[in-house]
């Protein structure tokens, strides 16, 4: 069961808290999505020759935009997929720092490298691609857009975004906040279709590239079409991030930012810690404490200010959760604290005696789930961080911040934290590895992703 509903030729969202009819949206028909590709290419020889300069100061236009409203984006993006009011507020002002990032970073960035060599003159030259496809999920809805698409567009690209249905008013949002800032019609445009048009978009030749960020599934799917056509893609896909907490571990500091890995945006975040794996000595300690943090979130209506966790964004992601907690407990598990599901509403929950053939340390979980492992020390806590098929992002809690750095080594993941959650940051990469995907997003590197690294030699 969803929140969002196909009609016919339309698409019916819903609030995920009140269950209340929000908007009914019209499919592209299949003509409308070729004119949009066709805009999207003519656009693109047009947008490719201006200068980096002209496309950083539509960025300003931009960052100031969202500003203006974002009181409005803030509201339609909690109606839409249920994230509390301060969380949505926090998400548009990320999109605001990334856009200023890349206003300030953009043209050192993307300048041509000299090389020197036995030519008069050689470089690399980044020049973009064309029309970038992207696929993007709901749980962020405007700031996983945004980090693709501000890059992207930056470099020179056009871009084409599908959105997940239940968000379709956050994508056409989106599409309008370009078009006023005074990107070109078609630099930017919304697609409101299903899979099967994606899957004839990525094998046209006009479609030059693809980002996905979304499951495991989508992921291999995506990558399997794209590869068949040699088009380039970046996936960002599930995780199983680990959150170490060593005995020496400081909780009146920490303790807080350990609870926010787990259950901002209600426990709907590839980024989450989903496996807590603490040390024996301040096991007990941690559970007691944390479990009480837990306990005393405030659940409500996410317009609420003081809201903190709230339902999740559709009622089929707290059944399939309450599937692995079943199956966790079927297995040895203990409840502590939580484990009940009301519709869409599934209870922050802490599971202890939690074993490794359990669906929760296996999978991702998409929800406010904390299993919790007990183990002797570092090594073995290494040992059971690694243990997954996913590698998106490893936390340590540590004092001996020293000890921690030494094993940076044996984590492959794509991103290591010591002493504070997994989170992404216009400054840095970020991307996974094994089956969280691979390609980065974000920083100079992100921005590279969708060129063209030409060499030029003249002699």
């Amino acid at each position: 069961m969803s929140d969002t509903t196909l009609i016919k030729n339309a698409i019916e969202s819903k609030n995920p808290y009140n269950s209340k009819v929000l908007q009914e949206y019209e499919l592209d028909t299949p003509e409308l999505v070729a004119s949009k590709l066709e805009k999207s290419n003519s656009v693109f020889k047009v947008w490719k020759e201006k200068s980096i300069k002209e496309r950083t100061n539509l960025l300003n236009n931009l960052s100031n935009l969202l500003e203006d409203r974002l009181e409005y984006l803030s509201e339609l993006m909690t109606q839409e997929m249920g994230k509390p009011i301060s969380q949505s507020r926090a998400e548009i002002n990320k999109c605001i720092f990334l856009c200023d990032f890349y206003a300030t970073n953009a043209e050192n960035f993307l300048a041509d490298d000299i090389i020197e060599t036995d030519a008069t003159e050689s470089f690399i030259s980044y020049d973009p691609l064309g029309v970038i496809l992207a696929i993007m999920p709901w749980n962020y809805p405007f700031w996983q857009v945004f980090r693709f698409a501000v890059p992207t567009l930056t470099a020179g690209n056009t871009a084409l975004l599908k959105h997940a249905s239940n968000v379709s008013g956050c994508a056409l949002a989106i599409q309008k906040l370009f078009e006023d800032s005074g990107y070109p019609q078609g630099c930017f445009q919304t697609l409101l279709t299903d899979h099967e048009t994606i899957d004839g978009l990525i094998k046209n030749d006009i479609v030059k590239a693809v980002s996905l960020t979304g499951s495991e599934k989508a992921g291999r799917h995506i990558a399997k079409v794209a590869g068949e056509h040699l088009k380039k893609v970046v996936l960002e896909l599930g995780g199983n991030n680990a959150c170490i907490v060593l005995d020496d571990a400081d909780l009146d500091t920490y303790l807080d930012t350990m609870v926010n890995a787990r259950m901002q945006n209600t426990g709907q975040s590839c980024i989450a810690a989903k496996r807590f794996i603490v040390t024996k000595g301040i096991y007990d300690e941690f559970l007691g404490k944390f479990t009480k943090k837990i306990k005393d979130l405030r659940f409500g209506d996410p317009m609420e200010e003081s809201t903190e966790i709230a339902t999740l964004a559709r009622e089929d992601l707290a059944v399939d959760l309450e599937k692995q907690v079943h199956d966790a407990v079927k297995k040895g598990a203990k409840v502590i604290l939580g484990g009940k599901r009301d519709k869409a509403y599934y209870a922050p929950t802490v599971l202890t005696k939690v074993n490794t053939d359990m669906a929760v340390f296996r999978e991702e979980t998409f929800g406010p789930v904390a299993p919790i492992f007990k183990v002797n020390d570092f090594e073995e806590a290494l040992k059971l961080t690694t243990d997954t098929k996913f590698g998106l992002g490893t936390m340590v809690f540590t004092e001996d911040t020293e000890k921690a750095s030494k094993a940076i080594s044996e984590i492959p993941d794509g991103a290591y934290f010591i002493n504070e959650l997994v989170k992404s940051d216009p400054r840095l990469p970020f991307g996974g590895t094994k089956a969280s995907g691979f390609g980065r997003e974000l920083s100079k590197e992100g921005i590279l992703e969708f060129v063209n690294k030409k060499t030029v030699y003249v002699k």
